[in-house]
């Protein structure tokens, strides 16, 4: 499947490559998304833009978000880039694109009259695309990213569920969270789903509470080696997903369930929690316009450090650095992450935006769910921002490890040494 999706793209790319921009400025801009909730706002901007200034932005979407990552890629070696783009990938692919001269600095814009354009942006979601001096990665250092929305993974509850089981208040703990579960499971309701056939959504939900649990400085300290994931404090993290099995709280085959049939289970009302993001209030509502529901922060278990939330840009465009049309592709970015076409983006596509302003304003209007969602910004972490990042074979091991204990399949002692193992070797190899 992924090779059949792969020659598709690169057909697509030939298409595209006879009718790519000329290498001379024009009045014209092109821009590649993957956004399909954002798509029709995009027009309508594009069209507004083009009424203002009369430059026209061509917008184009194309989905699912890994074809289209994968087309990126393949457009990049073809040198049929378009002036906008954006990378979804890991940040050492984007230090790649940015060392390729794919592209564009934008630094010096962000930065004119007193940092204008920066400071209007939460500082969170520029640091989706921002390399600070020393980085791992070899990058000069600057700003090379525009983040568009911002977004947040929390807790999700059905009032009428918990409702159902006598539960009047959402759990503030993770103790609350257990008991509140079992309260459902005894009036016949499914306590818990989440998109965990992904990989990368276990990875959130665990490493929210790895900064619960030992804080920041230890879990950068395992990437490094200088930790083992046979620590107790890791032990520990391993023992929830144990925890989770073993009290029969997860709904059934979440493992092998993909985050879009996890959604549909909560919009449908088979689950009273779910683990999502922010971007679940336009999903919910085109599955559900009447469920009645709610967010909370993931319940924390320890008071030792404060529950980490993975949070910050939640889609960022870039500049193609060999666009003839370099400085209207920034301008256009420019405009679009202005304060009123940003309240804009946020009342069409329910996401919360990334102008600062249009955020306070925008909370008056949109879903009081997804206000809530947007309190959690400031407890907002990610991989992308992190000074180092664990080696992928290691936390692939991680995320599937922790899988296998969820169906029982093996202990967190087990799962813990296993995962040591692969970092032992990754180390030998002059990997981190």
């Amino acid at each position: 499947m992924r090779k059949l999706t792969t020659v598709c793209c690169c057909l697509t790319l030939l298409i595209f490559a006879g009718c790519s921009h000329s290498s001379r400025p024009s009045n014209k801009i092109l821009l590649w998304h993957w956004m399909t909730d954002c798509h029709d706002t995009f027009l309508k901007l594009a069209q507004q833009y083009k009424q203002e200034t009369g430059v026209e932005v061509t917008v184009r979407l194309f989905a699912p978000s890994d074809s289209y990552s994968q087309m990126i890629i393949a457009a990049a070696q073809a040198n049929v880039l378009p002036d906008i783009y954006g990378i979804l990938n890991t940040k050492s692919i984007v230090a790649d694109f940015i060392k390729a001269g794919l592209v564009t600095d934008l630094t010096d814009d962000m930065e004119a009259n007193g940092s204008a354009w920066a400071n209007s942006l939460f500082d969170k979601a520029l640091a989706d695309k921002r390399f600070e001096a020393g980085n791992i990665y070899g990058v000069k250092t600057g700003i090379y990213g525009v983040p568009i929305d911002v977004t947040n993974e929390q807790m999700v509850y059905n009032k009428k569920l918990l409702a159902k089981a006598g539960i009047n208040t959402p759990p503030g703990t993770y103790e609350e969270f257990i008991k509140d579960a079992q309260a459902l499971k005894r009036v016949g309701i499914t306590p818990f789903v989440s998109g965990w056939g992904e990989l990368w959504l276990i990875d959130c939900f665990a490493s929210n509470y790895a900064f619960n649990i030992m804080g920041e400085k230890k879990i950068f300290a395992t990437f490094r080696g200088e930790v083992k994931y046979t620590d107790p404090d890791w032990i520990k993290v391993f023992g929830i997903f144990a925890d989770l099995h073993e009290k029969d709280i997860l709904i059934d085959g979440i493992v092998t369930k993909g985050n879009k049939y996890a959604e549909q289970d909560f919009a449908l009302e088979r689950a009273a929690f779910a683990f999502n993001g922010s971007w679940c209030v336009n999903v919910y509502h085109d599955m559900n316009p009447n469920l009645d529901y709610g967010v909370i922060p993931t319940p924390p278990i320890s008071r030792a450090y404060p529950m980490k939330i993975w949070g910050g840009a939640g889609s960022s465009l870039v500049v193609n650095a060999g666009s003839p049309n370099k400085d209207k592709a920034v301008a256009f970015l420019k405009w679009l992450t202005g304060k009123q076409q940003q309240l804009l983006f946020a009342k069409e596509t329910n996401n919360l935006p990334s102008n600062k302003e249009a955020l306070k304003e925008a909370l008056t209007v949109v879903s009081p769910v997804l206000a809530k969602f947007s309190n959690g910004m400031d407890q907002s972490t990610h991989p992308t921002i992190w000074p180092v990042n664990e080696a992928p074979l290691v936390a692939e091991a991680f995320d599937k490890g922790i899988q296998a204990i969820i169906i029982g399949e093996k202990t967190p002692q087990q799962v813990a040494g296993d995962v040591q193992k692969i970092k032992d070797h990754q180390m030998a190899q002059g990997k981190q």
